[in-house]
């Protein structure tokens, strides 16, 4: 674990106790600091104070004695409304950071790699991982992934931190500089959040804010925002660039043409027969990945035999189980409609029984209309059940459901009826999970389990 002596007596107010903002208060007190730590959620302070976190109402705290606020990124702190307390702090002059923050400034010596992106941010982010520590190479791998950034270890110089970041951590961790940053693609998300697609822009670029011409920028050129800010950063120089594509040939860059994988226009290996990467999407991670690794020097060779030996990232398309003649699919990190449309792009020449469901984002599931007609029948769940209903109305079957558990057990019931060779049951929930789940981690969990009682 990390400790950050440079907060030694500094008074810190944590506002956000879940799994980060425990880890980094905790990290703060074993520093030396004067720790104010507080969580709107009954449950959440318990847990905290159960943990040793010393909490303080911070609704009395005079904001002017405190040094730093340390904020959970899902707490919002400009759009659509500032939480009262990040406000009250924001008028005694604190601007909110983040652990990730923290981390910059106590590791200053390591080397940082940052992944950023609208969807494929955890895969790419431990592939990396993955494919450092099978080359022997130090590394250290968190952030929005789940591993809070202060329960990592301390690097020395030549180590690597290898850290998911996500649109709301990069707009409070100021001195973040990422030495090779990668920007996966840019499609409408979190849009309340930043005030619009501009300010989410905004906040994506935020990755390599701190670059310098030594530094390398990963950045895909398929998607018209990210094409956009290549073009404008390759005329104005500033950092190094390395182009992705899955949907051309690049002469300079990386790139997936039909399966294959090229380098600066040169074949390298087929990715087709790589079982737990499948499909376009997961190419543009290997594309990204690829990338950065050859960027810290490691042979192509090296590369893709590591990557041949990744086992997939659990809750994103994880293979649960295989049971008569249905294979339970686990995609409960596919909280928006753009990232379920890359899983059903995978299965849409099985009998496909998908769960959507939860905390409904903008704009629905309007934009899967193309895989409707891959649909066999549809589960719907939780508060965003009733108006993804109205978008299916006459296109595809669907079964009302309350819970995750009741539309699992409904779609396994169906597909073992019908009896449908190949048959997929897919969770790929299309919305946040926080009507039901603390986070689309526990979500997946519980499919899990009630896929294990099925098989059993």
């Amino acid at each position: 674990m990390i400790t950050p002596h440079l907060f030694k007596d500094k008074t810190m107010a944590v506002l956000g106790l879940g799994r980060s903002g425990r880890s980094v208060a905790k990290a703060l007190v074993r520093a030396g600091a004067r720790v104010l730590a507080w969580d709107d959620q009954e449950k959440s302070r318990k847990t905290a104070q159960e943990e040793g976190v010393p909490l303080v109402g911070l609704h009395t705290v005079a904001w002017n004695q405190v040094d730093h606020l340390v904020l959970s990124p899902g707490i919002p702190h400009h759009y659509p409304a500032p939480h009262p307390l990040v406000a009250r702090a924001q008028l005694a002059g604190l601007q909110p950071i983040s652990d990730i923050e923290i981390l910059c400034l106590s590791q200053p010596q390591a080397t940082y790699i940052g992944i950023t992106g609208t969807n494929g941010k955890s895969t790419t982010t431990t592939l990396i991982g993955h494919v450092l520590q099978d080359n022997k190479v130090k590394r250290e791998v968190g952030g929005n992934l789940g591993i809070p950034v202060m329960d990592l270890q301390p690097l020395e110089k030549g180590g690597f931190y290898v850290l998911e970041l996500s649109s709301y951590q990069l707009e409070i961790t100021p001195s973040l500089h990422c030495h090779i940053s990668v920007l996966l693609n840019i499609t409408p998300d979190h849009l309340e959040r930043h005030g619009g697609m501009e300010g989410y822009i905004a906040a994506k670029k935020l990755i390599y804010k701190n670059a310098t011409p030594q530094d390398v920028l990963v950045i895909s050129v398929d998607d018209s925002h990210c094409l956009t800010l290549h073009e404008s950063l390759r005329d104005v120089g500033g950092v190094k660039l390395i182009p992705i594509s899955t949907c051309k040939r690049l002469d300079d860059g990386i790139s997936v043409k039909e399966g294959t994988l090229y380098e600066n226009g040169q074949a390298i290996i087929s990715l087709k027969d790589f079982d737990c990467l499948r499909g376009q999407h997961n190419w543009q991670n290997i594309a990204a990945a690829f990338g950065v690794l050859r960027s810290v020097g490691l042979s192509a060779e090296a590369i893709t035999k590591s990557i041949a030996s990744f086992p997939g990232l659990a809750h994103r398309q994880q293979q649960v189980a295989q049971y008569k003649n249905i294979t339970f699919i686990n995609d409960s990190k596919a909280t928006n409609a753009e990232a379920v449309a890359k899983a059903l792009a995978c299965y849409r020449d099985n009998p496909l029984y998908v769960l959507f469901g939860g905390r409904p984002k903008e704009g629905g599931i309007g934009s899967l209309r193309p895989y409707f007609p891959s649909l066999t029948h549809a589960f719907l769940y939780g508060e965003a059940a009733s108006a993804f209903a109205l978008t299916l109305e006459g296109k595809v079957p669907y079964t009302l459901c309350e819970t995750l558990q009741e539309a699992t057990q409904a779609a396994a019931g169906l597909a073992l009826k019908e009896n449908k060779p190949d048959a997929v049951v897919l969770l790929s929930p299309a919305c946040a999970s926080w009507d039901q789940f603390q986070d689309f981690e526990v979500r997946g969990e519980v499919f899990c389990e009630v896929v294990r009682e099925i098989c059993a």
